[in-house]
């Protein structure tokens, strides 16, 4: 009769790399844990500073979610919709307008941008808004708003300063340092301010103001500056006198150094000179009134008189060669 013969056990092959398997698993663990504990070494925390670091991870995660999860639901604008409201309850509304540093513009157009904001609830106003709006006034070359808590809006305006006037068609326009237009004028208020004229002076008051200081004890002295052609300079003097001087920054600059030493010798301002043109170099042309009349006046004047001596010695032989011949018995 034939016999079943069972194994309990496994085969010694099969448990020796049961062995191994376990054995490389408890070396890697081993290891693992080794690398672990060496980096928990190198970090400057304690365990219970590193448990507490987690902690805070996690809970910063949970509050991030939730932030996100409340601004798509519209929380933070309900929230600062309801504290508008009670800051408004409570007195926190613009009541007030202040208004600083105002000297030559007109106070008006400055109350005209902010008033718009009265009743405004403090904490709705755009300041950087409405400091834009006043840049935008010619007059405001920089402009600072604040609060004043509990009602009063501060409004800190740093004016243009207007230097001089620009004449086009019969039209004043005050002008500051910049070439930046301020305001339209009459002509009695451009009285005593240095007038400019010809096409695109307003992109020159630079260069302008660069070449008056290469004489300044003319500066004063001008009156009016004309852009000419786009390329060079008329100056009127406040005696009237005009100066025309060359092309070019430097050219002009030394032609007007020039004038001034001239007249620093011989007055030439004041004179009966009407007109001084310097755009030669090394020449200066001046022209004065009536001279050519006068000049013409003479040349007439010795033209009949050489006319009329001639007249008179023609005369003269003419009475000798006409004389009677005498008579004979």
């Amino acid at each position: 009769m034939a016999q079943t013969i069972r194994r309990s056990g496994k085969g010694v092959r099969r448990a020796a790399a049961t062995r191994n398997a376990r054995t490389k698993v408890a070396t890697a663990r081993k290891q693992t844990g080794n690398i672990v504990d060496q980096a928990m070494r190198w970090l400057p925390f304690s365990d219970e500073t590193l448990h507490r670091l987690m902690i805070l991870a996690i809970i910063g995660t949970v509050a991030a979610v939730a932030i996100a999860a409340a601004e798509i639901a519209g929380v933070p604008a309900l929230a600062e919709q309801h504290l508008a409201t009670f800051a408004g309850e409570v007195g926190f509304r613009v009541k007030r307008v202040e208004v600083r540093g105002v000297n030559r513009m007109n106070e008006l157009a400055i109350y005209e941008k902010v008033l718009g904001q009265r009743d405004q609830v403090m904490s709705r106003l755009d300041l950087a808004a409405l400091r834009t709006d006043l840049l935008s006034l010619s007059w405001v070359k920089d402009a600072r708003v604040s609060r004043q808590l509990p009602d009063t809006l501060v409004v800190d305006i740093v004016e243009r300063s207007p230097h001089a006037v620009l004449r086009d068609a019969g039209h004043f326009v005050l002008i500051d340092e910049t070439g930046h237009e301020l305001e339209t004028v009459p002509q009695s208020r451009a009285k005593g301010m240095l007038v400019l004229s010809g096409h695109g002076v307003e992109t020159q008051v630079g260069a302008l103001e660069k070449l008056l200081e290469a004489a300044p004890a003319l500066k004063t002295q001008v009156a009016e500056a004309e852009w000419v052609g786009n390329r060079r300079w008329n100056l009127t003097f406040r005696t009237g006198q005009v100066l025309a001087l060359p092309e070019g920054d430097d050219e002009g600059a030394a032609a007007l150094l020039s004038f001034a030493r001239m007249d620093g010798v011989d007055r030439l301002l004041g004179g009966k000179v009407a007109a001084f043109d310097m755009r030669v170099p090394d020449r200066v042309y001046l022209r004065v009134p009536g001279h050519a009349e006068e000049v013409a006046a003479e040349a007439k004047a010795a033209s009949v008189a050489k006319a009329a001596k001639a007249a008179k010695a023609a005369g003269a032989d003419s009475t000798t060669h006409s004389k009677p011949a005498a008579a004979h018995d």
